[in-house]
């Protein structure tokens, strides 16, 4: 009986320990927000204005060894990563359906004509230009990516009753 109490007790324990390994810890780091233009690298300063020079509202964030750059420009809102040396790893922008090209709206509504778009986001990176839509149906939610003329379905899912009503 000694035995079985000693090895019941070992079990437990060792599951208890083996549970508290396995779970994650996530720690978040605070947000450093640099407050002062003077505290952005000044290749960072002049790459941004050549490449936004209408931009509004700039708030620029400390992201690791990288600039974070959140502005609005032509009524969409940016968020633009920049390294120490000025070059743009990307630009993301969120905007609705008057700010995606007409070449790209037509192809969109010609292929899914039964959905209206609700969202538009488009994302520059690496020589890359994509859009990617969201979209509205009677019955269903659609995610499409747009990308050197070829659209991609990537998200496709259907709404709930309550939203059929």
């Amino acid at each position: 009986m000694k035995k079985f109490l000693l090895v019941s007790l070992i079990v437990s324990i060792l599951s208890v320990a083996s549970y508290g390994q396995q779970t994650d810890t996530i720690i978040t780091l605070p947000e450093i927000r640099l407050t002062a233009p003077s505290a952005v690298n000044a290749n960072v300063t002049s790459a941004f204005r050549r490449t936004f020079p209408d931009a509004e509202n700039l708030r620029w964030y400390r992201y690791d060894k990288d600039y974070l750059a959140k502005f609005i420009m032509y009524d969409m809102d940016h968020n633009s990563l920049f390294r120490k040396s000025g070059v743009m790893k990307y630009d993301i922008s969120y905007g609705f359906e008057r700010h995606i090209p007409e070449k790209i709206k037509e192809e969109v509504t010609n292929a899914y004509d039964n959905y209206r778009i609700i969202r538009a986001i488009n994302i520059k990176a690496e020589n890359r230009d994509i859009w990617i839509i969201k979209m509205e149906g009677a019955k269903k939610y659609l995610t499409v990516r747009v990308e050197d003329g070829e659209l991609d379905e990537v998200e496709s899912f259907f709404k709930s009753a309550e939203t059929d009503r």
